[in-house]
């Protein structure tokens, strides 16, 4: 009987996106008029985050489902992190960018990236690569590590989120980006934070689930503060006033992040 290979699937599904996401990215950098209707701020971030995009996220999606083809189990695992960074990225950009002629580039990745994800827990679920049983994974470390990032940005969206509410105002981030919500407001508080919570107790719990969706999580994270570190350093080549701060905390995430990545994906033993 052959073996089925679920990085057949991946670098299938990767080609399309890695297409979309270059021409998005590309017009994104080097298009003017691809953010005309969006405030200075949000313009640029969108720049910064798409050179992000076009010179580390789509070679790292290329690469990991080619070796993921080639029957890597860590690469696997790493590009579905990079396919959950686009569906966050691009339900923000299908949300909040004004139509553009983009739109349905941003809708087909999004809409790719979603189900590639999907295949991928069904797939992992259904015919598992790896023996969790039989990997020396650091359970603790990286349950506790999720619930810090959640517990940290909690605080920080309600700390905008409450006073606004309070005083019956709108908060700052949706006034000077011209936004009628917060979209990374509203993804991080209803999907992200409580997945990152979740991920943490089915891991400390040994549920295959949480051992799954893990390394997306700590994938995400590293790709995500890549992301902003990029907004905030575009802002300031612009000459937009951004919180330095942003930048070290966010390169401490990544570290932290890819430390215990690296860490988890050493300890991963072949199925038998």
């Amino acid at each position: 009987m052959t073996e089925k290979n679920p990085g057949k699937i991946a670098l299938a599904l990767s080609l399309p996106v890695s297409v979309l996401l270059i021409i998005a990215s590309y017009f994104g950098v080097f298009i003017e008029n691809t953010y005309s209707r969006e405030t200075l701020t949000l313009a640029t971030q969108g720049i910064g985050q798409d050179i992000v995009n076009l010179f580390i996220i789509s070679p790292l999606l290329l690469i990991t489902s080619f070796l993921a083809y080639k029957k890597s189990k860590a690469a696997m695992l790493i590009w579905s992190g990079a396919i959950f960074y686009l569906i966050y990225s691009y339900a923000i950009y299908t949300f909040a960018i004004h139509f553009n002629s983009l739109f349905i580039v941003y809708c087909f990745i999004l809409g790719l990236s979603f189900y590639s994800f999907m295949y991928f827990i069904l797939s992992q679920i259904k015919e598992p690569v790896i023996d969790w049983d039989s990997s020396n994974i650091p359970i603790k470390t990286v349950s506790v590590f999720l619930i810090v990032i959640a517990i940290l940005f909690y605080f920080l969206w309600l700390s905008e989120i409450i006073p606004a509410l309070i005083k019956n105002e709108i908060p700052k981030s949706i006034t000077e980006n011209g936004l009628l919500t917060n979209p990374v407001h509203v993804l991080d508080l209803s999907v992200v934070l409580p997945g990152l919570l979740i991920t943490a107790i089915f891991l400390s719990n040994k549920k295959s689930l949480g051992f799954l969706l893990a390394p997306a999580m700590l994938m995400f994270c590293i790709l995500m503060s890549l992301a902003i570190d990029g907004m905030v350093i575009a802002m300031r080549m612009k000459g937009i006033e951004s919180d330095v701060s942003l930048t070290i905390i966010f390169g401490f995430i990544t570290l932290m992040s890819t430390i215990i990545l690296v860490t988890f994906l050493k300890s991963i033993k072949k199925k038998e």
